[in-house]
């Protein structure tokens, strides 16, 4: 976040810490500041009271010089002055600029309910509702009404679901982001006030305090020592000076001005309507969705083609019959709930990240953070605390004066209102705030400032009644002041710690103390004496170190990213215990020194702890070459300029307190500081992954175990199995599956990834082994008499069906079917025996009674349509006998397929993998798709749904956005004027 610069933190080069000198400098250190030539302000040399000026205009410098335009020319464009506007004129201008906040384009519900239809997965099914509809009234019979009702009523369910859940996640997401909403002090009616940012107006007078950040475009007209942090917005590392008239940007910080620009019209503004947005949610989900449709299509086509060659070509069917097993094929072997199912999951994992302050503003990051192996981070407000603090152990003294002498002292020289940072380290430092003015009258204080770079104080001891001085700074300016006792070994002792202080990445802050002679406080005192040195540092967070363990407990390697320097980036690595092997940003631009122990760069920057005095074209750099090593990579930021490593990296994390531009470039913000919240959105998403994970093996198993099944039935036994019964099975299986997104599942340990021949070669082997139970259990029936010998039951009185499509042998293979097929759920959510692993209420809930109304249908649903008859509480019983039985091996099957083909298709991964790794650090290039890009197939799976429209997504790929001085306050001129022109075809009716 932008700050207004008056005594800066850590990072500010206008604090009074000092650095390390050089060895050889021992004299008055002198501070240039950079600065640009000055040009005298001039008017426009136009008639002001007409104001019309045209576009091809705006860059005559004999009309208007746009560089140097007075701030009272600015005030006449505008139609305001120094009083603001009153709230109806303010109104007025809200209807003609629009809001001050990016249009964010709100997704049609609708088209959004219909974006779940719109996938291969559901083309097949809405397909086969045209079958039934329109191809299926051959053979003197009318068309498949119910099953064609009931394909429609499946889709809708499924829709309806899917949309419920995301509508649901992105109203959670959009009150989480409109609490972030900022605000402004804005004068109306000439009294200020302090309203959303959102509702300001070219022509409102704003104010700022320290640390306010720019809501919008404006010309100061009010501005004492103000320093501007413009670097989010412009690249410029360093505050920026302002005076009356200059131009600030929205997203910077500073005192008080005019707003000229709104919205989309401001400096921000028009750098995100330049990169343009990223519409689609196409993303690495995506490419599996495409890839498990395509294994469960092909699947499908192979015995589709297989049965219209057996049955129509061998069997010779009639055209009706032969359809309706198509029908089966078609309708029960897709998995339809796929898309629903997985994008319910992901939003209700979205809900649950919400709740720990982590916002998932591109729902499928989710997917990828659970496979992410490194994470890059920030070290301010990140890994510490972000708040300057005094490291009492580390104090030097230089005279009679104890530790504790010079910290309260120290503190005495420190405001204790409106306070900055040092100020607030010093005075927190006494554990006791109110000693920091006990015992004393304060007589004089002089703040920091830019050119003195120091603090001071006159008071008198309460105690004594004698007047004393004391200034803390910087040591070069402090130290020249001291002339009682500056001696030749003075300067070399805090010269020494001075420096050792530096390569331990603390700042040193001098402390120096002199009596005032007489009872004035104007009085010169006998001399100035050095009597301190404070070391200031950022502390790590109390939780960082514990949360760094956690990672790495996950398999996620945490890397240190700051554009600090290189000195206080180790000591906070060793601090941390990540480690002090870090490296300066140039050496991603110099590479590894020759001779060194890498070979090369990318073998350095995956070796690294972390990097220093990084700009974001760098992190943009480091996030492209750990992802071409073949990492997951997630990537921590919060300025406009992080935007394109942001939306490079796998996982783009805007931290607590960041931009806009941050915000709209990530893919989750986090609205806590802290690496905690990061590391628990990990383990939640590794959660989320593992419930994807279970469906997927499950839907491509019952694909798999439908399609052969019931295509080796018709082949064996010209067994013609009812349509509509399909969709009852599909109907219910998916009730139950969708309590899968809060299933109780463990995280993996190690990242996850999609490993397709895995889900694949477990489909296979539970879809035939399920296949075998039903055709076993169908063979039994037909060849023999054995449940009418060992149970008495019959088929209307008969010990054996009146042919291979009986009406009660299909409500049999119905149910059993139906069971154990839902049942493989169980099986495959757990790693190890299913009943080690305790489901959701929820999922053992939604099977139970899907299991009642499957057994209800068995037992009373006599449905002439669809060639089914209601069986008895025997048959019932000896179904459910069947498929426990039948069920008790599946988990040894599970453990047989991990001993051997589950191992060796690993092994095979590891060594590809490592090769892969080994080429990339040798310099031979690799080929890697990145999670953003995906195939036009693959985004077909996409349901093209935004939870919140990012506004600037790829910010020159690198670059920053940098501009000029002089050219920025040109652009300032431009949007005063558009703004006039503005205003002056539509005039105010109270206007003079």
């Amino acid at each position: 976040m932008s700050n207004v610069e008056k005594e800066p933190g850590p990072q500010g080069e206008e604090s009074p810490i000092a650095q390390s000198p050089a060895p050889d400098e021992k004299k008055k250190r002198e501070y240039k500041e950079f600065t640009h030539d000055e040009e005298k302000p001039t008017h426009a040399n136009v008639d002001m009271s007409l104001i019309e000026l045209k576009a091809e205009d705006l860059y005559d410098k004999e009309k208007v010089d746009l560089e140097t335009i007075v701030i009272e020319d600015v005030f006449k464009l505008l139609q305001c002055d120094e009083n603001g506007l009153d709230t109806q004129e303010a109104e007025r201008r809200i209807e003609l600029f629009g809001p001050n906040k990016l249009e964010q384009e709100e997704q049609n519900p609708f088209l959004q309910f219909l974006s779940f239809m719109w996938n291969p997965l559901s083309w097949v099914m809405e397909g086969a509702a045209l079958v039934a509809i329109a191809l299926s009234n051959g053979s003197g019979q009318p068309p498949d009404w119910e099953d064609f009702i009931g394909i429609v009523l499946l889709l809708f369910i499924n829709s309806a679901i899917g949309f419920y859940e995301e509508r649901n996640a992105g109203n959670a997401v959009k009150a989480l982001m409109d609490s972030l909403a900022p605000k402004a002090k804005v004068k109306r009616n000439g009294t200020w006030s302090e309203i959303e940012s959102a509702g300001l107006v070219p022509g409102d007078m704003i104010s700022f305090k320290i640390g306010d950040i720019v809501p919008a475009d404006c010309r100061l007209t009010e501005a004492i020592n103000v320093s501007i942090d413009q670097a989010a917005l412009t690249g410029e590392s360093l505050p920026q000076s302002k005076k009356l008239g200059d131009q600030c940007f929205s997203y910077v910080s500073l005192a008080e001005g005019v707003v000229i620009s709104t919205g989309a019209n401001t400096f921000f503004g028009r750098a995100a309507s330049l990169v343009g947005q990223d519409d689609d949610t196409t993303g690495h989900l995506q490419k599996i969705l495409a890839q498990i449709g395509s294994f469960c299509l092909v699947s499908i086509g192979i015995f589709v083609i297989a049965e219209i060659l057996v049955l129509y070509a061998g069997f010779h069917y009639s055209y009706r019959r032969g359809l309706n097993n198509i029908l089966v094929l078609l309708i029960g072997g897709i998995p339809i709930a796929m898309p629903t199912v997985l994008s319910v999951t992901l939003a209700v994992g979205a809900q649950q990240l919400a709740k720990h302050k982590a916002i998932v503003t591109r729902i499928t990051a989710i997917e990828e953070l659970a496979g992410v192996t490194i994470l890059c981070s920030d070290k301010t407000g990140t890994l510490t605390t972000n708040k300057l603090t005094i490291d009492r152990a580390t104090i030097r003294t230089y005279g009679p004066f104890s530790a504790d002498d010079v910290m309260l002292l120290a503190a005495y020289a420190s405001r204790t209102e409106n306070q900055d940072a040092i100020d607030s380290a010093v005075v927190q430092a006494l554990g006791d705030v109110s000693r920091a003015r006990a015992g004393i009258k304060l007589l004089d204080f002089k703040p920091f400032n830019p050119v003195d770079k120091r603090t001071e104080i006159t008071y008198r001891e309460e105690s004594s009644g004698k007047l004393k001085r004391v200034t803390k700074g910087m040591t070069g300016i402090i130290i020249e002041l001291c002339t009682r006792n500056k001696t030749e070994d003075l300067e070399n002792r805090l010269e020494a710690d001075v420096e050792e202080f530096a390569t331990r990445g603390l700042r040193a802050l001098a402390v120096a103390y002199e009596e005032v002679d007489g009872d004035e406080h104007e009085n010169e005192g006998n001399g100035f004496e050095l009597i301190g040195l404070l070391a200031i540092f950022d502390p790590p967070r109390e939780d960082t170190k514990q949360t760094i363990d956690n990672a790495l407990a996950l398999g996620v390697k945490v890397k240190m990213v700051t554009g600090d320097q290189l000195a206080i980036a180790k000591e906070t690595g060793r601090r941390l215990g990540l480690g002090d092997h870090m490296y300066p940003a140039k050496v991603l631009k110099d590479g590894p020194a020759p001779g060194g122990k890498h070979l090369s760069l990318d073998e350095m920057i995956l070796d690294a702890d972390g990097f220093a005095g990084v700009f974001p074209e760098h992190k943009y750099e480091i996030v492209k070459r750990l992802q071409g090593l073949g990492h997951l990579c997630a990537m921590t930021g919060d300025g406009a300029n992080d935007a394109p490593a942001l939306s490079r990296a796998n996982v783009g994390i805007a931290v607590e307190g960041a931009t806009d531009a941050a915000r709209g470039a990530a893919d989750i913000v986090l609205t806590e500081p802290g690496l905690s919240t990061i590391v628990h959105a990990i383990r939640g998403s590794r959660i989320i992954f593992q419930r994807m994970r279970n469906y997927s093996i499950y839907a491509c198993a019952v694909t798999i175990r439908i399609v052969v099944c019931f295509a080796i039935l018709a082949f064996a036994f010209k067994f013609d199995f009812p349509p509509f019964m399909v969709l009852i099975i599909a109907l219910l299986n998916d009730g139950t599956i969708m309590t899968l997104s809060v299933d109780r599942v463990l995280p993996s340990s190690t990242p996850d990834s999609w490993d397709l021949a895995e889900i694949f070669a477990y489909a296979v082997a539970y879809g035939i082994y399920l296949t075998a139970s039903t055709v076993a259990l169908v063979t039994i029936i037909l060849k023999t008499n054995f449940f009418y010998n060992k149970f008495g039951v019959t088929f209307n009185g008969n010990p054996s069906p009146a042919g291979s499509n009986d009406y009660q042998l299909h409500m049999i293979v119905y149910l059993q079917v139906a069971i154990i097929s839902q049942a493989l759920i169980f099986i495959t959510r757990s790693h190890g025996f299913f009943f080690m692993e305790r489901p959701s209420a929820a999922l053992m809930g939604a099977f139970c009674i899907a299991q009642l109304i499957s057994s209800i249908i068995a037992a009373y649903a006599n449905f002439g349509f669809t060639q089914i008859q209601a069986i008895s509480g025997g048959w019932i019983g000896i179904v459910w006998i069947w498929n426990i039985v039948w069920f008790a091996p599946l988990d040894w099957i599970k453990f047989a397929m991990k001993a051997t083909v589950i191992k060796t298709l690993r092994e095979r991964h590891a060594q590809a993998q490592a090769a892969q790794a080994e080429q990339a650090i040798s310099g031979v290039p690799i080929t890697r798709t990145q999670s953003r890009a995906a195939s036009i197939h693959e985004s077909l799976y996409s349901n093209r749904v935004s939870f919140i429209r990012r506004a600037a997504r790829k910010v020159g790929f690198g670059s920053k956005i940098s501009i000029k001085p002089e050219e920025l306050q040109r652009f300032g001129s431009i949007q005063a004027a558009r703004t006039g022109t503005t205003l002056a075809r539509n005039p105010s009716r109270t206007a003079a």
